[in-house]
């Protein structure tokens, strides 16, 4: 079986001759390289020069036997449109200027079609897909509604959360409306990615595990369902990845998505269990395994691929993005060893 297919299958729990693997970020900084081609261009320069961030997304393919490319991109891109004024500081990460905290502020999110405000991004998905010439399936992106909106609402990263959650108690209506617009605007963006050639599609809830079971149901389940629902017409396969999520698996699972991502806080056997057998998973290796000996990577991996049982339905990832000081030469390891240990007669 060849890498073209083995990914796409394991999505639709389909029966696969080993387990497929990919890294989330697996296109980034611990990557000579990708740090070269940083040190000349801006981040954001990359991510809207087709040429550059097609070449960037290829580039864990051309070394390393993954099963899949994922795009290079970023998740707030879809922001930067709405007029909120996206900023890419360095050493600070990103920044909001505007942030949206009332719902005036929500009303006045300029409303710009994907193939408009994000056509670099379009025509990188075309380029990185005729350059991979169908060796490996590539997984279009975007940021979950939620996750979106804390960014947006936050002004930049947090920890807290304390404006996100303060919206969400004291003007639901504004939450609700926000949350439906972030909406509309993802599934648009990546049925546009679709359209452009991406294979499968990966939502970011990064930020989610912030919120216990009770504030998730009431106002994220009902928007991730409209989401979800939505791309289900894009007819290929769907994960949706969250961090934190141990507690809200179950809603999780109600809000869909072919596959679901799980971090290294959980035990793969126990999450699947809780999920249902009727959805595929990815993950769940703690990233900063890949520091440790390759012996115990090694070991590591096996315990996981032992804990999914040979299911159809597992792809194999990390539980969150490969860290920037990652040793190549354990994260070549990590592959051959999935590869290796979960090969099948």
């Amino acid at each position: 079986m060849s890498a073209a297919t083995r990914f796409l299958r394991a999505c639709r729990r389909q029966p696969t001759d080993r387990t497929p693997v990919w890294i989330m970020r697996q296109a980034g900084r611990y990557l000579p390289e990708y740090r070269t081609l940083r040190a000349r261009h801006g981040f954001l320069e990359l991510c809207k020069t087709p040429e550059l961030a097609a070449r960037v997304t290829l580039m864990p393919i051309e070394r390393f036997p993954v099963d899949a490319a994922i795009l290079f991109a970023d998740i707030l891109l879809v922001l930067e449109p709405m007029g909120v004024g996206l900023e890419f500081a360095a050493g600070d990460g990103p920044i909001i200027r505007r942030p949206v905290r009332t719902r005036a502020d929500v009303d006045a999110l300029a409303r710009v079609p994907a193939a408009e405000g994000l056509g670099y991004v379009l025509e990188t998905v075309r380029l990185a897909r005729e350059r991979l010439a169908d060796r490996v399936p590539l997984i279009g992106f975007a940021g979950a509604p939620f996750t979106l909106a804390s960014y947006v609402i936050e002004g930049g990263g947090s920890r807290q959360y304390r404006h996100t959650k303060t919206l969400m108690y004291t003007d639901p209506a504004a939450w609700h409306g926000l949350m439906e617009r972030l909406s509309e605007t993802v599934v648009e963006y990546l049925q546009a990615q679709v359209a452009a050639g991406a294979q499968a599609l990966q939502v970011f809830d990064s930020w989610v595990g912030c919120l216990g079971p009770d504030d998730y149901r009431a106002y994220v389940l009902p928007h991730m369902r409209a989401t979800f629902a939505a791309l289900a017409a894009s007819g290929v396969p769907v994960i949706h990845f969250g961090t934190g999520t141990a507690a809200l698996l179950e809603l999780v699972r109600e809000a869909g998505g072919d596959v679901i991502g799980l971090d290294w806080h959980v035990d793969l056997a126990d999450a699947w269990r809780r999920l249902g057998y009727d959805v595929a998973v990815q993950g769940n290796l703690d990233p900063v395994a890949l520091f440790a000996p390759v012996e115990e990577i090694r070991r590591r991996v096996g315990r996981i691929l032992e804990r999914a049982g040979g299911r159809p339905g597992h792809v194999f990832n990390l539980g969150h993005g490969v860290l920037p000081e990652t040793p190549l030469a354990h994260v070549g390891a990590l592959i051959d060893a999935v590869h290796e240990l979960s090969a099948r007669d």
